[in-house]
């Protein structure tokens, strides 16, 4: 399943940056709250470790973790890192969503 979950190049350098400035491993763990505006949404924390249930996905020596139940929601997504004129973020390439929002941090399914 851990192979199923993407991070791109781009969001693996993002992450190594964030994390040796926290001064953290350099681990991502995404999980999906019920909020938004289509129902669901992507939250993401820097993790000092992995939980024995999670999948892991590594790019470029940097961690994404999933938990269990918020796998069965972005299973097969690709995280990246984009930077434009409106700002730099995050963003969740996800095919199990059906429906998303303007601002890219929420999605129905």
């Amino acid at each position: 399943m851990a192979d199923n979950m993407t991070l791109t190049p781009a969001a693996a350098k993002r992450i190594a940056w964030i994390a040796e400035k926290q001064t953290k491993p350099a681990i991502l763990r995404l999980s999906v709250e019920g909020g938004g505006c289509s129902g669901f949404q992507y939250k993401f924390d820097l993790a000092d470790g992995a939980e024995s249930d999670d999948a892991v996905s590594e790019t470029d020596g940097v961690k994404l973790l999933v938990d269990p139940i918020s796998l069965d929601l972005v299973g097969g997504s690709v995280v990246d890192f984009v930077e434009s004129l409106g700002g730099a973020a995050f963003k969740v390439e996800n095919p199990n969503a059906a429906a998303g929002c303007g601002c890219g941090s929420s999605f129905g399914i």
